[in-house]
């Protein structure tokens, strides 16, 4: 079974994901902050990350940095899933090295259920 960590600060958007993604056959591992998100990837690495940007305790943009810098973590796939959506703020994500970027209003529990399986290459 695949592990996904979701750091997201907003709760139901939280539940909702980690419910359906837990439904599709995933383990969800849950971090409301930015600085808990890092020291759970650096603990034990998931297969993927799906990661807010706008976070308290320390901002999305700090934890790419800091995740692309440690061994352990630098090659796990991240998916950035905010509602920032300037093509100065894509940009800057995309040059830290992050694997696919999604506007939360534009998508579906589905279509995020199927970036997760396509990027993961299917597996569960």
């Amino acid at each position: 079974m695949k592990n996904i960590l979701f750091i997201e600060d907003e709760a139901v958007m939280q539940k909702a994901v980690s419910e359906f993604l837990g439904a599709n056959g995933y383990r969800v591992i849950s971090a409301l902050d930015g600085e808990l998100g890092v020291n759970l990837a650096r603990q034990n690495p998931p297969d993927l990350i799906l990661l807010d940007i706008i976070l308290p305790k320390k901002s999305g943009f700090d934890v790419l940095e800091d995740l692309k810098k440690d061994e352990k973590t630098k090659s796990i796939p991240i998916i950035v899933l905010t509602n920032l959506s300037q093509m100065s703020d894509v940009s800057k994500m995309m040059e830290m090295g992050i694997t696919t970027y999604l506007v939360k209003s534009e998508q579906s529990l589905q279509n995020i259920a199927n970036i997760v399986e396509q990027t993961l290459g299917g597996e569960k």
